[in-house]
């Protein structure tokens, strides 16, 4: 009962808000919601609320508003009312934040300005070649041709024609296909996937999936509504090492970050050789 009488209140006030809001002056002395001494004022609602969306979608916004600056407003309070003045002293951790963030911006600025973002094909390559141990697979993953299509319209035949055909014209060929008669298709002969996504969408249950690979590069199946032909054109499985092409993003993230992480050593360390030779600081003993 009282949460439907807060939920009722806080409609009235909203609806006062929205009354009062055509007035910048008013909004600024309206008061929409109080928590002992603490007022929010309608003023503070038009802040956060969007301009021109819905009328009933402004009043649920101003209502989840307020009713959560109450909820905020009490808990600050009742921390207030039990923690001892040490400690509800927060200085110096606002201080290490305020520091942190203005050091984390000037960072962030710096390497936009002057760290060196491209890596190069041949970077990557070296990368990889030196740090093979690193790049065990923990998944199968194919290249691979999938296609599912009504039984009524299917020739399968043609379709294994189409499949096997992987040059540009053929692929074209084949997709123009699919757009007409599959229910559903996918061409990823130019990149590497997860089996899982060609496993999860055929009507086969596939117990282990390293001989079936091995043993079987076009799948066949038919289930009551569908034809399916999943044409594997290359494997690599568990535990061998990945493809570079399929590492080539994660090894040009670990360059930049390790290029970062260099970069920002040697910023704090032009600094501090910086301060010694203009006498910025002093260590006493």
């Amino acid at each position: 009962m009282f949460r439907n009488i807060f939920k009722y209140g806080i409609l009235i006030v909203s609806g006062i808000f929205f009354l009062q809001c055509t007035s910048v002056e008013n909004s600024e002395k309206t008061v929409v919601a109080e928590v002992n001494d603490k007022k929010l004022f309608a003023s503070d609602l038009s802040e956060v609320i969007p301009s021109g969306i819905d009328e009933n979608d402004s009043a649920d916004l101003a209502n989840e508003y307020i009713e959560k600056w109450i909820k905020q407003e009490l808990l600050i309070q009742k921390a207030n009312e039990n923690l001892s003045l040490e400690q509800k002293n927060v200085n110096r951790e606002l201080q290490e934040y305020r520091n942190s963030l203005i050091i984390y911006k000037y960072k962030n600025e710096l390497m936009k300005q002057r760290m060196d973002t491209t890596v190069t094909d041949e970077q990557i390559e070296q990368y990889y070649n030196s740090n093979t141990e690193n790049f065990k697979l923990n998944k199968n993953i194919v290249k691979a041709i999938f296609v599912k299509i009504p039984n009524e319209v299917s020739n399968p035949s043609l379709l294994k024609s189409l499949a096997a055909n992987t040059s540009e014209e053929g692929l074209s060929e084949l997709k123009e296909y699919c757009l007409q008669y599959a229910k559903g298709f996918d061409i990823f002969i130019d990149n590497w996937v997860d089996f899982e996504t060609v496993r999860n969408n055929i009507p086969q249950e596939i117990v282990d999936t390293e001989q079936f690979l091995t043993r079987n590069n076009q799948i066949e199946l038919n289930d009551s509504n569908y034809y399916y032909l999943v044409g594997i054109q290359e494997y690599k499985l568990k535990n061998e090492l990945a493809p570079l092409e399929y590492m080539n993003n994660n090894i040009k993230n670990l360059i930049l970050n390790q290029r970062k992480i260099e970069f920002l050593k040697q910023i704090e360390e032009t600094i501090y050789i910086e301060g010694i030779q203009k006498n910025k600081f002093k260590i006493y003993e």
